[in-house]
């Protein structure tokens, strides 16, 4: 009879000692050899748990067996917890095997193929699914305490830090390790951080283009190319602000667990507190959730086209994208849709970049935050509030008193008109809870806080060097439409309102507190954001 050996260990540790998997498969050949059976495979497991079935030997050695025809009758294993740790699991794969007319045999728990064979074989992996359940327990518990004492539990150290070994034995005569900075490294993880808030050159950049830039450098994660998923774990780790969390994740429910069972250490710091909220608050800031929520989009907020994710046709209702010509020395505006159709499709002409930035700007400082406009505009919007809530209120309340007096049938469409006014009542509260969630005060704004305010907005757009003019211009703006001889500009008041009010008198021109996510200063010593 033609069989199949399984053999596996539980740990990489035990894999690379090269422990137990030799001597189950001596074993195995030699008991397969007494009994006279021929071995057609062998499977070998290295450092994966039998409380599952993620285990791409064990699904690959499963397949073989229910092949027609069959490469292998039966499945020999040194002991059942080899074969699977969970009495449920492990009885339903016998099932699939006894369909195709195959067995497990175990070799140090040999049972007769019968009623009280199959009796003793669910027992004994209720047991095994037992202790490893209680091993799992005693793991853990003893883990947690080694975490609460600083120690290090994993076997490799997150990038930027190495484990080293420390004067204090453990359990079972082993030394307790921890955390210490590996400078190389470091080197590494600070460069991201510093790229990620400040960019290269001037230029803003994201994880895709922080990964290529370090690849291309040779600045590999410990001989691997960057990807965005390791980006990202290196930008949001509180590991490297000093703090290791232990416990955080259930890796058998492959859920997070909750922060109150997490078990914090602290350890050497690589990026300091203030740099690491800065990238804290840019990231939020360019979460693709909060853009589905009427945000910007991330890609627009990190490109280095002012008006990018803004200007649009008016007359196709298509994007204004860059195009270049000259061989690149001259760039422009174009019409998306001339660009993916052709040329014929649209009759607004390519805009000179250079020149309509300049333009956008210069009327946002000159026609419309000066503070005859913007104290109108603050005034008109204010009372359009207040008006329309009042009109809609009292429409239904006259149209109820119509209905309850029998004055006005309450037929099908009346009924209609009625759900449309609550609904315009309903959407208008909804509107001026976010205006009020984004005023910081209800108090009336100055005249003299007006005037102050709309200075201080004119010199962040009109200085290049300190790089407020885009996200300004992007928090005040919603879109610019391009007509033929022709620029408009929508904005959004209820974020004037809040901008006017939280620039506070007889501050310097620093990160205004109402934009979290606006970048440091670009020069030879960043200053953090929300500086």
């Amino acid at each position: 009879m033609a069989v199949a050996l399984y053999a596996r260990v539980s740990t990489g540790r035990q894999v690379k000692a090269d422990l137990s998997i030799p001597d189950q498969l001596e074993q195995m050949r030699a008991w397969c050899k007494e009994q006279g059976l021929s071995v057609a495979r062998e499977y070998v497991e290295g450092g994966l748990t039998a409380t599952d079935d993620n285990r791409p030997e064990f699904r690959r050695m499963m397949d073989d067996a229910t092949m027609k025809p069959a490469p292998f009758e039966a499945i020999i294993v040194h002991s059942r917890s080899r074969f699977f740790r969970d009495a449920i699991s492990c009885g339903l794969y016998e099932r699939q095997l006894k369909k195709v007319g195959a067995r497990l045999i175990s070799i140090t728990q040999l049972t007769a193929d019968d009623a009280n064979g199959r009796l003793m074989n669910l027992i004994i992996s209720a047991f095994d699914g037992h202790f490893s359940e209680e091993n799992a327990k005693h793991t853990s518990r003893t883990m947690k305490a080694n975490a609460r004492r600083g120690f290090f539990n994993g076997s490799r150290a997150p990038f930027g830090y190495k484990a080293v070994d420390t004067d204090v034995m453990g359990s079972r005569g082993k030394v307790r390790k921890k955390l210490k900075i590996d400078e190389g490294e470091a080197f590494v993880v600070r460069k991201i951080y510093d790229l990620y808030l400040n960019g290269l050159d001037g230029k803003p950049m994201g994880m895709k283009a922080i990964a290529q830039h370090l690849n291309g450098q040779g600045l590999l994660m410990r001989g691997r190319p960057w990807q965005i998923q390791k980006m990202q774990e290196v930008l949001s780790s509180d590991t490297y602000r000093g703090e290791y969390c232990f416990n955080m994740r259930d890796s058998r429910a492959g859920q997070v667990r909750p922060e109150s069972e997490w078990i914090r250490s602290a350890v050497p710091f690589i990026v300091s507190q203030e740099a690491w909220d800065a990238v804290r608050r840019k990231r939020e800031s360019m979460d693709p959730h909060q853009h589905s929520q009427g945000k910007e989009a991330p890609r627009n907020a990190t490109s280095p086209v002012l008006l990018a994710g803004l200007i649009k046709c008016e007359a196709c209702g298509g994007a204004m994208t860059t195009a270049t010509g000259k061989s690149g020395r001259y760039r422009y505006y174009k019409c998306s849709h001339k660009i993916s159709t052709s040329p014929s499709v649209c009759a607004t002409p390519n805009l000179p970049m250079e020149r309509i930035d300049q333009l956008v700007l210069q009327r946002m400082v000159e026609r419309v935050l000066t503070p005859e406009r913007v104290t109108q505009m603050l005034r008109e919007h204010m009372k359009h509030r207040q008006s329309t809530e009042t009109e809609d209120q009292e429409r239904l309340k006259q149209l109820s008193r119509a209905i309850e007096q029998g004055i006005v049938a309450l037929d099908s469409t009346l009924q209609v008109r009625v759900n449309a006014l609550k609904d315009e009542r309903e959407a208008l509260l909804v509107e001026m809870a976010g205006i009020k969630h984004e005023q910081p005060s209800p108090r009336k704004v100055s005249p003299k806080q007006v005037a102050y305010a709309l200075e201080r907005m004119k010199a962040m757009l009109l200085d290049p060097y300190l790089g407020y003019g885009k996200q300004l211009l992007r928090y005040l703006v919603t879109d610019i439409r391009v007509e033929v001889g022709q620029l408009t500009l929508r904005g959004s008041v209820p974020r004037l309102e809040k901008a006017v009010a939280e620039m506070k008198m007889g501050t310097a021109v620093t990160v205004p507190t109402f934009i979290s996510a606006w970048c440091a200063w670009q020069d030879s010593n960043p200053r953090p954001l929300g500086s």
